[in-house]
């Protein structure tokens, strides 16, 4: 009667001592690790794998025992993986991390973590290149946000810290000093509208924003068709401080002549309504209304005050003073909202 198990190889065992030279196969006492390589005097010397129970591994060079060279390490508990220089176990030089939550690290690295100048992609595709230090953003860095705003400038701990340069996507510009990630010292904003400020910033916002703009000078002026006019106007901060650090705001300007209803027979056509293109009345706080009137710019080689003045006696058919333009019920509006300037951007 034949032996059980004949014919079949014998079983053969990891050896229970690591061997001496050449390549060989060892599995540790705790059966935790395994390593698969090169041997030289009973140390893992040379090329080799060491794999780890729970599925992380190393892959790479090994001197006298220990990690060192280049190689590949994965660990199994995060998914994360890296490519490169190691020293006794850690990366330590230069080389490449890759995050199984997504993104990505190349530059240089001590003790496993980010230090000194690298390149990261984020999970979200957010891309920096400058200076790290403890793992962190930290130091003289550039940072490309998905929004599409830039930033250029110092960083500390993660945090824009010390002077820096944001270009946003919408073209508005802002340098200075940052704190805690947010506008915050003496810096100067060029914003998309045409708004400007240059002066101190708290906590993100200026200190001397302006909320609203004032006409100075009278409520009511008379000015004749075609004549040039000019309207003074102030910014103001909510306690009536002029806001001196500010520039560039925009003022929309309506304006209209008083509404006069004359007989059906008058000989008169100004104020002859066409009831196919009847124009909406404007309301005034002055008991009367007004019909909108157009209001612009002056153009290059337009015609000075006198000569406009007689152009208006000749086409008005009204006496000049049955015209009056109604600066009190000027409607003025800002090119931005008051607290745009104010809004973080983060």
């Amino acid at each position: 009667m034949a032996a059980v198990g004949e014919g079949t190889p014998p079983r053969r065992d990891p050896p229970r001592r690591p061997p001496r030279d050449g390549y060989g196969v060892y599995v540790y006492p705790n059966s935790f690790f395994r390593y698969e390589g090169e041997w030289k005097g009973g140390r893992k010397h040379g090329h080799g794998k060491l794999l780890f129970k729970d599925g992380s591994y190393y892959e790479g060079a090994f001197v006298d025992g220990e990690i060192t060279g280049e190689g590949r390490r994965h660990w199994a508990w995060s998914g994360d993986t890296f490519s490169g220089q190691f020293v006794l176990g850690e990366p330590q030089g230069y080389g490449v991390m890759e995050y199984k939550a997504g993104g990505c690290y190349e530059g240089e690295v001590s003790h496993g973590m980010r230090e000194g100048h690298g390149f990261l992609v984020d999970r979200d595709g957010q891309v920096y290149q400058g200076s790290f230090h403890d793992n962190k953003r930290h130091g003289p860095g550039q940072m490309l946000f998905k929004n599409g705003d830039k930033y250029d400038g110092d960083w500390v701990r993660d945090q824009r810290q010390g002077h820096g340069v944001l270009r946003c996507a919408d073209g508005s510009t802002y340098e200075g000093q940052w704190h805690s990630d947010v506008f915050s010292g003496l810096g100067s904003m060029a914003h998309c509208s045409g708004v400007t400020y240059y002066g101190l910033w708290i906590n993100g916002h200026p200190a001397e924003q302006a909320t609203r703009i004032a006409i100075l000078g009278p409520e009511v002026m008379e000015v004749a068709q075609g004549s040039p006019f000019s309207v003074n106007v102030q910014l103001l901060q909510d306690h009536g401080e002029i806001a001196k650090s500010e520039s560039g705001r925009v003022l929309q300007i309506s304006a209209g002549v008083r509404y006069v209803q004359l007989s059906a027979y008058s000989e008169v056509s100004f104020f002859k309504v066409d009831g196919d293109n009847q124009e909406t009345l404007i309301q005034t706080p002055f008991g009367f209304e007004c019909i909108p009137y157009p209001v612009s710019s002056p153009a290059a080689g337009a015609p000075g005050p006198r000569a406009a003045k007689r152009g208006a006696e000749a086409d008005v058919p009204l006496p000049r003073r049955d015209l009056e333009l109604d600066l009190g019920a000027l409607c003025g509006q800002e090119g931005t909202p008051g607290g745009l300037l104010g809004s973080s951007f983060f």
